[in-house]
């Protein structure tokens, strides 16, 4: 009878030594899978496609071939940052979208909204300017004024409200520039004003900001005027901010085209650029850098990833 005891309790023994082992095996297997899918979501997004030998000044940067779409270099790519000025390709785009360059608008009481020390296209109230003036003032001079202007007249139009307050229509365009983000699968971006004043909840990624500004060089329109060293008619003058594309300039860099500097004391220098030369069309983005550094680390990646033989 002992013995009989003795086995059935050694048989349960064995039973539960075994589902023990099983679960542990499962559990590390299932550890192993995790592993294994953040080293793949590392391999293709976070590691560049090509590794390139560069030092960037930059917090984050990225080297991108806009015409395969391939990663040639990226750091802290996926980081949240804040964008800026160059929330203004996003703010260009949306008007691109929903107007055209010889659409008449009238400055209004918006100039009002004028910070102390913003950069400005020293608008008018009552002027009437054509959207490609006030897109030039946004993208060149980088006009924190040719950006409200732009959101409001956007908005009322869109939204079809020329009762709008001034803070409605704001409000409305910020909702189109992250309805529109959404779309281009740029999910870890957050928009609340059309010019990139610092605020907490209005950020991005220099990942996102690559899928934005692609978006945005599909229009010639916008390569166009992103390209522009001057923007000159009998109403305006406008300059442009990126000294890559000055021919004066210790910066300049041939094949440059575009597309748009920022700065806050938040976001540091930041710099989006593009390059054509040699058969290539390459995008930098540097964010979080100096004043000299943005370039710096532009024309050291250009050359990088210029110099790269696919």
């Amino acid at each position: 009878m002992k013995k009989r005891i003795f086995t059935f309790f050694s048989i349960i023994l064995i039973a539960i030594t075994c589902i023990i082992f099983l679960n542990m095996g499962e559990k590390e297997a299932g550890f192993r899978e995790v592993k294994e899918n953040v080293y793949r979501k590392i391999d293709t997004i976070e590691k560049p496609s090509v590794m390139l030998d560069v030092e960037v000044t930059g917090k984050n940067a990225i080297l991108l071939d806009k015409d395969t779409g391939r990663i040639l270099f990226s750091k802290n790519g996926e980081e949240k940052i804040y964008p800026a000025s160059t929330t203004k390709i996003m703010t260009a785009l949306i008007a691109l979208e929903n107007g055209n360059l010889n659409d008449y608008i009238t400055v209004g009481n918006e100039v009002a909204l004028k910070l102390e020390g913003e950069s400005t296209a020293y608008l008018i109230e009552g002027q009437v300017l054509t959207l490609e003036e006030l897109l030039s003032g946004l993208l060149l001079q980088s006009g924190n004024d040719a950006a409200r202007t732009i959101a409001i007249h956007t908005a009322k139009m869109v939204g079809k409200n020329e009762n709008f307050s001034n803070e409605e229509a704001l409000s409305y365009f910020a909702g189109l520039m992250n309805k529109k983000a959404a779309e281009i699968g740029a999910n870890d971006t957050h928009f609340v004003n059309p010019s990139g004043l610092h605020d907490p909840n209005h950020y991005t990624t220099a990942l996102d900001m690559t899928l934005i500004t692609k978006e945005a060089m599909k229009k010639e329109q916008f390569q166009q005027l992103v390209s522009r060293e001057t923007y000159s008619d009998e109403k305006v003058t406008y300059h442009n901010t990126n000294r890559l594309l000055k021919q004066n300039d210790p910066f300049y860099f041939e094949g440059a085209n575009g597309i748009k500097t920022g700065f806050t004391t938040e976001a540091g220098r930041c710099l989006i650029s593009s390059v054509s030369r040699d058969g290539k069309n390459l995008l930098s983005f540097v964010f979080h850098s100096t004043g000299e550094g943005i370039y710096s680390d532009t024309i050291a990646l250009f050359n990088a990833g210029l110099g790269l033989n696919q």
